[in-house]
């Protein structure tokens, strides 16, 4: 060793600090005010509809995010998870919302867009899917869900 260098030793930060660091922000950020305020506006015009099984695929795939009858589960009270789950919503519900039904007027009302998503497993997304087991939908029931929505955007 050369006279005057020191050798740096690593200092270990305790396991049971980090854990505390860690509860005291998950309880500090529970302060943040965005992600909590669940409002369900009231439903405008639903498309019409053109068959129930049609209505009830999207409530199971698709109202969570597109729809102003979201159920809002625990976890959406929960910082930081409750501000993934608002933003989630609130974009679900610009792009696309069968509570506010515009027959095309949004881009994401257009039956092609909404095969394209459904069909290429765009929709509904893969973390809502695992959270929402019934969400997941068959070959047979996607295409049924696309189908139907083709069929009442035509009238």
């Amino acid at each position: 060793m050369r006279k005057g260098m020191r050798y740096m030793t690593k200092r270990r930060i305790p396991l049971g600090k980090i854990v505390t660091a860690i509860i005291v922000i998950l309880v500090l950020i529970q302060a943040v005010p965005y992600g909590r305020n669940h409002i369900n506006p009231p439903v405008l015009r639903e498309p019409a509809w053109d068959r129930p099984a049609t209505r009830e695929l999207a409530m199971r795939a698709c109202f969570g995010c597109h729809s102003n009858e979201t159920v809002w589960p625990w976890y959406s009270q929960v910082a930081p998870i409750s501000w993934l789950v608002q933003h989630d919503v609130d974009e679900g519900r610009r792009k696309l919302n069968f509570s506010d039904w515009r027959n095309g007027a949004r881009k994401g009302e257009r039956p092609e867009e909404i095969r394209e998503e459904v069909t290429e497993g765009e929709m509904p997304p893969l973390m809502y899917r695992l959270a929402h087991p019934q969400a997941r939908l068959s070959e047979e029931q996607k295409r049924e869900l696309v189908d139907g929505v083709a069929r009442f955007s035509r009238r």
